[in-house]
């Protein structure tokens, strides 16, 4: 009689289960229309813009709670979507927004910048990113002074007024939301909101700015409010005790269900520990061979360093065109010129800036970063969920790998035939990509302090190179810690780039075709600026990089 009971207990539990999971299928509303989700796409960017709180957006802890059944609303709109039989460059498009849901939800449950991370609180921005978007968690009105010509005229003024407006409220908001207990996304996070006074400052030396009292006021205004929410991070900032890093479990479920990298935490540091002792391995070969030519000599004035940037920025875009490496827009040189850097004392070199004064060219090739946000602004993708930069920096991986890679490549195609010393430079810059982001793998593991982090990134970096000024070390970690994945991205995009270029070669191979370069960076650039686990599928048919949809 028990048996008899059990077993028709475990009958209605397993029939209650079944019937809880069907529930919702009775109540989707199915769609096979490829339209639906660019409809849904929209909805759900508009819905990711918080409202506003006093003129500015509002991330109050009882404003994300209320807002989130609407949310959920939306993602199951999206997962009733029946993309199966679509082709793969739209169900490469539900893909991407499956992701954009899915950071979201990890920002609500985990990572809570405007909860842990003062940084985010930063509003002014002078440059523009060299990639889609502002690396790390940014807020949502953000001054971006870089997209403002002055002398502003009416209309120009009244949406920098509007800008600058915003700065005290939020930095009011940001003292009742910061409750997290993240010591060192705390401590360092402080150091961008006290720059963020001298950026505000730096707009009143502009001619057109100086003169005008209502600008001039809400400038002050600005600095005023921002050194009081400095001033009290530091207050608060000894009660701060906790870790900051995420760990390791909630790092791989972000990598692979977030920015699509197929990747495991212990995947990541495998692969960079793997790479950092290659870029070693390969520098010392390289130097081995060189070791009977003159050695590389940096730029020692400001007309040696213009006359070395010249001669780089022409040999980079001849090699380009005439070594039919990628078809070559007529944007690319004038997007590169922009760039070209100018003298720095040896004294104040940072990491980057050595590696121009000996040759820009490796960094140079890193700046195709310029070309792939020029084609964003000029030839904007046919597809609307890939036409603007995706939220959360999911980018990372096509944007930061592939710059990365071509370093490497454009070396390997024979860029630097003419000078193999050059080759060393590349070498030295994929060790200090892979010393860094193996320092933010410890970090997000709590395994490390960013500080002992950073002493990875310094100490394995050839030459000494990171030992020379230590603000570029403080702002890469302190990024990494505040964006987890960005820090690996340069050598995981890089992987996942070489892992797509071997796979389309292969198939090319299988039936008799040639692998011509020139059309895979063609494809790869068309393809827009969405994760290369999307581009491989996309780029071969295969799906098998692409981590698995979870509901």
């Amino acid at each position: 009689m028990k048996n008899q009971l059990a077993c028709f207990l475990l009958f209605l539990i397993a029939l209650i289960s079944c019937q809880s999971k069907v529930e919702p299928e009775k109540n989707a509303v199915k769609s096979t229309d490829y339209n639906d989700l660019v409809t849904l796409f929209h909805e759900w960017r508009n819905f990711e813009k918080p409202p506003l709180k006093d003129g500015a957006p509002d991330y109050t802890a009882a404003t994300f709670e209320a807002r989130w059944p609407e949310f959920k609303k939306l993602q199951t709109q999206l997962l009733a979507i029946d993309y199966a039989q679509w082709p793969i460059e739209q169900q490469v498009d539900w893909r991407m927004v499956w992701a954009e849901m899915n950071g979201y939800d990890f920002n609500h449950r985990v990572l809570k910048p405007w909860q842990r991370d003062p940084a985010f609180y930063t509003s002014v921005y002078i440059h523009r990113s060299d990639v889609p978007a502002h690396e790390g968690p940014t807020h949502h009105a953000t001054t971006e002074v870089w997209t403002y010509s002055f002398p502003l005229d009416a209309e120009a003024k009244k949406k920098f007024l509007n800008d600058l407006q915003v700065i005290p409220s939020l930095n009011e908001q940001a003292k009742q939301n910061l409750t997290g207990n993240a010591r060192e996304l705390w401590v360092a996070g402080i150091r961008p909101i006290r720059a963020q006074v001298d950026d505000l400052k730096s707009l009143l030396d502009r001619a057109s700015v100086k003169d005008d009292a209502e600008l001039v006021s809400a400038i002050e205004a600005a600095v005023v409010s921002t050194n009081n929410f400095a001033d009290w991070l530091e207050q608060q900032a000894p009660s701060k005790t906790g870790p900051s890093g995420i760990g390791k479990e909630n790092y791989t479920w972000y990598q692979q269900n977030v920015h699509l990298v197929p990747l495991t935490w212990e995947d990541e540091v495998m692969i960079l520990k793997r790479e950092l002792a290659r870029a070693w391995t390969s520098l010392k070969l390289e130097e081995h061979r060189n070791r009977n030519l003159p050695p590389l000599t940096a730029a020692n004035s400001p007309e040696a360093f213009n006359a070395l940037a010249e001669k780089s920025a022409q040999s980079l875009m001849k090699f380009l065109q005439n070594d039919q490496i990628v078809t070559v827009k007529e944007y690319f040189e004038p997007a590169l010129r922009v760039h070209l850097g100018n003298f720095v004392p040896q004294e104040k070199r940072n990491f980057f800036v050595i590696t121009m004064h000996y040759d820009p060219r490796p960094l140079y090739s890193h700046f195709y970063h310029w070309f792939e946000l020029a084609r964003m602004d000029l030839e904007p993708h046919s597809s609307e969920i890939r036409r603007g930069p995706l939220l959360y920096n999911i980018f990372d991986s096509r944007n930061e790998g592939t710059a990365t890679a071509v370093e490497e490549m454009f070396m390997q195609a024979g860029l630097y035939d003419d000078d193999p010393r050059v080759k060393e430079i590349v070498y030295i810059m994929i060790a200090q990509r892979a010393a860094r982001g193996l320092g933010s793998l410890y970090a997000h593991a709590n395994e490390m302090t960013m500080e002992e982090a950073g002493s990875i990134h310094s100490e394995f970096t050839p030459r000494g190179w990171m030992k020379t000024e230590k603000d570029l070390l403080i702002f890469e970690q302190h990024l990494y810690l505040r964006q987890p994945g960005y820090g690996t991205s340069y050598i995981t995009g890089k992987y996942l780039l070489e892992q797509t270029l071997a796979d389309v070669a292969k198939l090319k191979e299988e039936v008799n075709k040639p692998f011509v370069l020139k059309d895979f960076m063609d494809e790869l650039n068309a393809i827009g600026n969405i994760p290369i686990t999307l581009g491989h599928w996309q780029m071969t048919g295969k799906d098998e990089l692409v981590p698995p949809v979870k509901e």
